[in-house]
């Protein structure tokens, strides 16, 4: 019988070169006998054992590399089996045939991904405990179609990748493997080799759920099932939600430095779920958007070139962990977002880049697949399987870990094939244009699917262009994004803020020009984490004047983004004034509370806050003319601005005064639209703020003296470097 294995078949087993491990391994039928052959490189003795009759049948070696072989009678046809070995260091271990199992992945399953339609992939591909016929263990897959050898490798086999070489199902380049035995907190990886250029590396898993701590970089088996959901009424709440008629107040927050422990170690997800969440509800925060979280290499990236995307970062715990404080969230009427990293991955060598010894997620030509600002691999989103990679992440976040939206990274990179390029280093599309056509179908795709499969959840671009249409629906040719960055209200704000008051009277229109396009899409107004850094200082430092106008500054900076059209997102640290620019390294300079003006600061943050919450006419009407009113927009010899912001119910609305210059502006008339009493319901000027205590004396009645092209008006004092907020009252 060992003379019906060919020599060459033999050679290519023991030095790890074949592609059909089953053609050889595994129980064979050869006329009415069977032949049952393992190959395990660091047995000394191999026998099997009939599970059903307990008869015992020592091995034959047939290669010294550790090719073990039994002839046996028909009775071990259809019987259960175990090998029983005696390892080199003289040990036994007892395991199972990992080559007498059928694939997870089915014909249907295989196609659908071939066609980019498997919305659900990750439940096959990658690394899952599996049951069949009785027996437990791991179901490992991968795609790599331009290998003709992948094999697994990990703790459980030595690294060896000669143990447990994988199979390609139906030529259809998914590779796969079932090992029985082996339990969740395996590490493992898959040696990759290449039809291209005798390429070999070992992988991690594209699909992993979980990893080692950088810098290592195996893949851990994990079970995401385990966890038990206790947020089912916020999930359903969530669901019948329309996120444009709710108030938004986004706390952007980086995991690993809004606090350390001593010695400057990592807060871990439970730590955060114990500390952040309560701050979050005493600062009135809506929501959290947390700086990507799947799993990357580099610190100082804030997670923005991911090598794992279906991991939440080992940095601080495991997944059960980070699903733990996503419940605390919502338990606590806290919306989770994820910042989500589509537009390009690094080149980790244990990464996605070059794969299967070719450019699988990305494009050859560099000119399509390589980022020329950040060093970065593009994806190939016109590759139905990449695209399906994708969708499926996007997908899995918000199933799998309860996620209620995803801010997209960089989508102007995606979007334009010169984005950062020059004449001559880029492709242009089949019709000789710019826009990539690949990226704006998968955008489209990606932006229907979250809301038909997650209702409620949302997703936010940040496009820094003026592409028309990001947050409009795909069916009238929009991207389809729930909301979008207003990036030009940014960069024109904090110019304007930056600006010596002496010199904001001829700047006046940066902050009236958003008014001419604040409708066109539905914007977040966003202070983010891009502004206080790589040396653009804190957003406190960018305030100038002395140490009291800087802090009258902040305050009023973010009373006009808290009374603008639009949501809101601040960058932790804003909130209580941090002066030093924010660093990945370290946490945020929470001592600074022990000082007055920065307890102020953060007093004022935190009403601001709820005050905005509790206000329908500061987020009922965001994205229609109707919730906004010009009261006086050019007033730039004062530097002063006024408007009314109203509710659904017109009966219902607020008057707001910006005085952007440190001068008292006495008796100071607008129009108002009708007569009584305006109540002051907020003053950034007051003294448990830090300010001058100007303002008047809680409020004041209406003259019928029309103004503005309103009826009535009232006569205000207005308090310097402030944000004035009346109401009207009965």
């Amino acid at each position: 019988m060992p003379q019906t294995i060919h020599l060459d078949a033999i050679t290519a087993l023991v030095f790890g070169e074949i592609g059909a491990p089953s053609s050889l391994l595994g129980r064979h039928q050869i006329g009415d006998d069977v032949s049952i052959r393992v190959f395990r490189p660091w047995a000394e003795q191999v026998d099997l054992i009939n599970e059903e009759t307990g008869v015992r049948a020592p091995m034959t070696l047939l290669h010294e590399d550790g090719l073990f072989i039994a002839d046996l009678d028909p009775a071990w046809a259809e019987a259960s089996y175990l090998f029983e070995a005696i390892t080199i260091e003289g040990e036994n271990e007892t395991f199972r045939d990992a080559y007498g199992y059928p694939p997870l992945l089915t014909d249907y399953d295989r196609y659908l991904f071939g066609q980019g339609e498997n919305r659900q992939i990750y439940h096959k591909l990658g690394a899952h405990r599996r049951h069949i016929n009785g027996v437990s263990g791991v179901n490992f897959a991968v795609w790599a179609p331009n290998c003709y050898k992948v094999a697994l490798i990990g703790d459980f086999n030595r690294w060896d990748p000669r143990a447990h070489a994988m199979e390609n199902i139906n030529d259809s380049g998914i590779w796969e493997i079932f090992v029985p035995g082996l339990e969740t907190g395996e590490r493992y990886k898959f040696e990759v080799r290449s039809h291209n250029k005798g390429y070999r590396a070992a992988k991690s898993d594209p699909y992993g759920f979980f990893s080692e701590l950088r810098p290592d970089t195996a893949s851990i088996v994990c079970d995401l099932g385990q966890y038990q959901w206790n947020d089912a009424e916020w999930m359903a709440a969530r669901a019948e939600s329309n996120p444009l008629k709710q108030p938004m107040n986004i706390y952007e927050l980086h995991l690993g430095s809004w606090k350390r422990k001593d010695r400057g170690a990592y807060l871990t997800y439970r730590d955060l779920a114990e500390e952040l969440v309560p701050y979050l509800v005493e600062m009135g925060y809506t929501h959290l958007e947390l700086l990507p979280v799947a799993e990357h290499p580099l610190d100082a990236s804030w997670g923005y070139q991911v090598t794992g995307y279906y991991a939440p970062t080992s940095r601080f715990g495991r997944p059960e962990d980070f699903m733990y404080f996503i419940d605390r969230c919502h338990q606590n009427g806290i919306a989770v977002i994820l910042d989500w990293v589509p537009a390009h991955f690094p080149k980790d060598g244990a990464g996605l880049n070059y794969f299967d010894g070719t450019h699988l997620y990305s494009h050859e030509d560099p000119r399509q697949g390589e980022h020329p600002d950040w060093g970065t691999m593009i994806f190939n989103y016109a590759r139905n399987e990449v695209r399906n990679f994708l969708l499926a992440n996007a997908l899995f976040w918000l199933e799998q870990y309860h996620i209620d939206g995803l801010r997209v990274d960089a989508v102007s990179s995606m979007i334009y094939l010169n984005f950062s390029r020059e004449d001559g280093e880029w492709l242009p599309n089949e019709y000789g244009s710019h826009e990539n056509l690949g990226a704006l179908a998968f955008l489209r795709e990606v932006n229907e699917l979250v809301h038909a499969e997650a209702p409620g959840a949302i997703t936010i671009a940040e496009e820094s262009t003026a592409w028309a249409m990001v947050s409009r629906p795909t069916y009238i040719g929009g991207l389809g994004f729930t909301f979008k960055w207003n990036m030009g209200w940014m960069h024109d704000t904090l110019e304007y803020m930056e600006d010596d008051p002496v010199h904001r009277r001829f700047h006046h229109h940066r902050i009236t020009f958003a008014s001419l396009y604040a409708f066109s899409e539905n914007f977040v107004l966003p202070l983010s984490h891009d502004e206080v850094v790589h040396m653009k200082g804190s957003l406190i430092g960018k305030m100038p004047g002395d140490y009291w106008q800087k802090f009258a500054g902040l305050r009023l900076l973010f009373g006009y983004q808290f009374t603008q059209v639009g949501k809101k997102l601040n960058f932790m640290g804003n909130e209580f004034g941090q002066f030093a620019e924010w660093s990945e390294a370290r946490s945020l300079d929470w001592h600074l509370l022990e000082y007055d003006k920065h307890l102020q600061m953060q007093a004022w943050a935190r009403d601001l806050n709820h005050f905005y919450r509790e206000q329908p006419a500061l987020w009922q009407i965001d994205f229609e003319p109707d919730g906004f009113r010009w009261i006086e927009a050019n007033d730039a010899d004062n530097s002063i601005y006024s408007y009314i912001r109203y509710a659904d119910d017109k009966d219902d609305f607020l008057i707001i005064a910006l005085n952007c210059t440190p001068v008292v502006r006495e008796n100071y008339r607008i129009g108002v639209p009708r007569a009584g009493f305006y109540a002051e319901a907020l003053n950034s000027d007051a003294e448990q703020y830090g300010g001058g205590n100007v303002g008047n004396l809680g409020g004041v009645h209406s003259e019928d003296i029309s103004s503005h092209g309103l009826p009535h008006s009232i006569s205000l004092r207005l308090p310097p470097l402030a944000v004035l907020i009346l109401k009207p009252v009965g």
